[in-house]
């Protein structure tokens, strides 16, 4: 058994943040229903191309980005704006224990569907709310979205080549990560406020945003402003803490080498021919390492270049030396690592005949991750969730 078999889940969410939420719940184990606008369903599921192709290696309906967040739910159509849809949706809120949405700031009260209203006809209801901005304070009326929230919480000054590099200036993280962070941190507080439901006996309203989340995971740059009052700049791929942790040019392209302590480094100042780099007052500890970082990074990309990506990674890796290639995403599916890990995960989809997925990384040794559900074709549970839930 799944370790959430047996709890029911309305996600109410879309695109992104809230539906990474409801699909982590989902592969514990949970019956995550995915309620959805009749015709158009979820934003995503155009957000393409690409879209998920048929046998004849034609577009299908399913965009990659729908697939990506909704494996292992269920998908309802309801209209929720028409009187008949809230009743349906309020008897299926008596049978649940978590709702997620994503809607604006009392943007489901108009229906009788915010957290007061449908806490009084379940009490033990645990209800996750996840906006741009919060449920109060200045910006909470605003619509927020990832890139936005990227730029205005932090990451994408410290995002970007230094500012006397070339090609200098902001730049977002590749991936949506704010959302991802966010579906993240309302999966682990759902779960909170499950085991506090265990005591209590009831259900609690959740208010996340994507910003607190964003400012939340600048991690060390948020102490290292914090400490010194001193506002990180952009270093490209250099560590503000740690050097050297960066990429370096080798003689067929780039590596990245992360020494995360100074015995680390006099091992690769032995690989790299000149351990008297170990020895210099300069470069002896890594706080003389940050502090002469401009003298040292130019000796070490003078020497990193005499030798092969692949050569640099096996001598370091003989020396006890951290370190990796730059893999675009060809590499990393084909990585023997991650093939190990099964990382990419196989279904049997209605359209497509078979979908290819990421794999959940949760490994848990009693109740492992399930793959039973491919992402739903729009209303495509309609019958059997009537029927499981409410019996109709």
């Amino acid at each position: 058994m799944s370790a959430l078999a047996g709890l029911k889940v309305l996600d109410l969410s879309r695109v992104l943040a809230g539906p990474w939420a409801g699909q982590m719940l989902a592969d514990l184990g949970a019956d995550v229903v995915k309620v959805e606008r009749p015709v158009v369903g979820d934003d995503t599921r155009a957000w393409g191309p690409p879209y998920l192709k048929d046998a004849q290696g034609r577009d299908t309906s399913e965009a990659a980005y729908y697939l990506s967040a909704n494996r292992n739910k269920r998908s309802l159509a309801i209209d929720f704006t028409q009187p008949q849809g809230q009743q349906c949706l309020r008897e299926l809120v008596v049978k649940a224990d978590i709702l997620i949405e994503n809607f604006k700031v009392d943007g489901l009260a108009a229906y009788g569907l915010d957290y007061v209203s449908l806490q009084a006809i379940n009490p033990r209801l645990i209800y996750c709310s996840i906006t741009g901005f919060g449920q109060d304070g200045p910006y909470a009326q605003r619509a927020g979205y990832d890139f936005m929230i990227q730029g205005l919480g932090g990451l994408m000054s410290v995002t970007g080549r230094a500012d006397d590099e070339a090609g200098a200036g902001p730049v977002k993280v590749g991936v949506a990560l704010t959302d991802v962070l966010t579906g993240l941190y309302a999966s682990n507080a759902i779960l909170a406020a499950l085991a506090e439901r265990e005591r209590s006996g009831q259900g609690q309203y959740i208010d996340l945003a994507l910003l607190d989340v964003q400012v939340a995971c600048l991690a060390n740059q948020g102490l290292n402003y914090l400490t010194t009052g001193q506002a990180p700049r952009r270093m490209g791929n250099a560590h503000p803490n740690i050097v050297p942790y960066q990429d370096f040019p080798s003689a067929d392209g780039d590596f990245i080498l992360t020494v995360g302590n100074d015995a680390q480094f006099r091992r690769f100042s032995t690989v790299a021919g000149h351990p008297e780099w170990a020895q210099d007052r300069r470069f002896a500890s890594n706080a003389d390492r940050v502090a002469n970082r401009g003298e040292l990074i130019p000796l070490i990309r003078q020497v990193t270049v005499f030798r092969t990506t692949a050569q640099w990674i096996s001598d370091l890796e003989q020396a006890g030396v951290p370190c990796g290639p730059i893999n675009d995403l060809a590499q990393v599916f084909e990585d023997p690592q991650v093939r190990s890990r099964g990382l990419k995960v196989r279904m049997g989809h209605p359209l497509a005949g078979e979908v290819a997925l990421v794999g959940n990384p949760i490994r848990l040794s009693r109740t492992p991750i399930e793959y039973r559900l491919p992402p739903p074709l729009l209303d495509e549970h309609a019958a059997a969730v009537l029927a499981d839930w409410l019996g109709k």
